[in-house]
């Protein structure tokens, strides 16, 4: 036992002093670590794809020598909303070309994640281009272009290393403040970008990101009454997530802009512009509901005292600096009208579908007033159609429906004649403010109506509205 206890003790000095001799030692190395690059360097930009894209390939435009290009994964398919598809661009910040390779697969983002540099090189693959939209993928007679085998990517594309690991950088989405801006000149097609002041509409509010059996369509609208479709997939993590509440006000949401065109015409000029979210984080709606449909008032002028004629505006113009023309329901808006030299504001759902629900904002110092007039007419009477409301809680460019409304149109006196044809222009009577309405406000004349639409037992409210001569004093 004492043989055995000694030579234990010995082997524990020398470790002692044979590991105490490489710490203090300064001789050792550090293995270096290698990144080598599967591809040569690029011998094209990927804006050249754009030159050898046709709408409908064939075996002939299979390409046969290396053809690489560099690209910044922009997408991210982690949450599973983004599927079978990956979006590329050709800067990281401020990009000029982007392009979509397919992919039949999931969970790219192990291998690609966003933000990677790729090498792609495109010998054995086709480009494939609809209204604008650059496709990468296999050769396949049944369709535009043909997903990749995940198995075979690698033979394709691969990371951009810088020696020791592989690049990978963060990418800045191109910005925008509206969605027309967005979408302008068709120059940010499968980029990734960031819209701002957007909100889901207000039918979408009620649902999930993604319908039960299949990819939900969703719209995003803005203030000057653009649109875009998103698209949420019901694999994504966030499938069954309702839009409302947390999700229901306005902000800013980053997107992978995209273009749908149809695979069974792929030449056609008719498409759709969708865009993906990458993540549930990509949203950020944290704001208030914004109005949509408000055109004017950017030069509003909150006074005590003032009158409006419309002498100055041009017949049918729609844009009220001084006020707010609001398109709350319907596509119409309060426009300049003359008749015997007199100009007014008009509005009529006459041939029109649906609702319409049309609102003209006039700023006032409530304090400062203490009255209120105009002149009213209509023509073809079929019921009432004129709302007029007191509001000072109402937060300029935000949806109205926020505010609290204060009806004051028995006050006045709206005619209801004639059916037929039009009456004559007339003072709607006097409302005195009460004192106990102060600050800052609007009041507002609102236009109630309803065009045909296929529903008869719902009564059909088209009466014209003409308004003159707003006197606050």
């Amino acid at each position: 036992m004492k043989n055995i206890y000694f030579k234990a003790t010995i082997f524990s000095v020398l470790s002692a002093i044979a590991l105490s001799s490489c710490v203090k030692s300064d001789d050792y190395d550090v293995p270096e670590l290698q990144c080598n690059n599967r591809f040569d360097a690029a011998n094209h930009k990927l804006s050249d794809l754009v030159s050898i894209a046709k709408a409908k390939p064939t075996s002939s435009d299979i390409i046969a020598e290396d053809y690489i290009v560099e690209a910044y994964v922009s997408s991210n398919d982690e949450s599973g909303n983004i599927y079978k598809i990956m979006f590329l661009q050709d800067k990281a910040e401020n990009p000029t070309q982007g392009i979509e390779i397919d992919i039949n697969g999931a969970n790219q983002y192990l291998d690609f994640p966003a933000g990677a540099l790729v090498r792609i090189n495109l010998k054995g693959l086709i480009v494939q281009v609809s209204n604008k939209n650059i496709k990468v993928g296999i050769y396949d007679p049944s369709y535009p272009v043909g997903r990749i085998e995940p198995t075979r990517l690698s033979n394709y594309m691969a990371r951009v290393c810088d020696g020791q690991k592989p690049v990978k950088v963060d990418i800045v989405p191109l910005e925008f403040n509206s969605i027309a801006d967005a979408l302008k000149d068709d120059s940010h097609i499968n980029q990734l970008i960031k819209i701002k002041n957007v909100q889901f509409q207000e039918g979408d509010l009620t649902k999930n990101f993604a319908d039960d059996t299949g990819t939900g369509d969703r719209y995003i609208v803005d203030k000057a009454g653009g649109s875009l479709n998103l698209r949420f997939s019901n694999f994504a993590t966030y499938a069954k997530t309702p839009i409302s509440p947390k999700y229901s006000g306005s902000g800013d949401i980053t997107l992978c802009l995209s273009r749908y065109t149809s695979t069974s015409n792929p030449a056609t000029t008719s498409y759709t512009n969708q865009a993906y979210t990458r993540g549930i984080e990509d949203i950020n709606f944290s704001n208030p509901r914004q109005a949509t449909g408000i055109v004017g008032g950017t030069d509003l002028s909150y006074l005590g005292a003032f009158t409006e004629d419309f002498e100055s505006y041009s017949v049918d113009n729609a844009l009220f600096p001084k006020y707010f023309n609001y398109a709350y329901r319907g596509n119409r808006y309060w426009q300049i009208k003359t008749f015997s030299s007199n100009k007014y504001i008009q509005m009529s759902a006459n041939a029109g579908t649906g609702v319409f629900q049309n609102l003209f904002m006039v700023p006032v110092d409530f304090t400062a007033a203490n009255s209120l007039t105009f002149r009213v007419n209509v023509g073809f009477y079929n019921g009432d159609a004129l709302k007029v409301y007191t509001t000072t809680d109402y937060v300029p460019g935000s949806d109205i429906s926020t505010a609290t409304l204060t009806d004051i149109t028995s006050s006045f006196t709206i005619p209801k004649t004639p059916t037929s044809g039009y009456g004559t222009l007339a003072s709607a009577g006097t409302y005195n403010i009460p004192a106990a309405v102060i600050g800052k406000g609007f009041i507002v004349f609102k236009y109630i109506g309803k065009g045909t639409d296929g529903t008869p037992a719902d009564p059909v409210v088209t009466t014209t509205i003409q308004i003159d001569d707003i006197k606050v004093q």
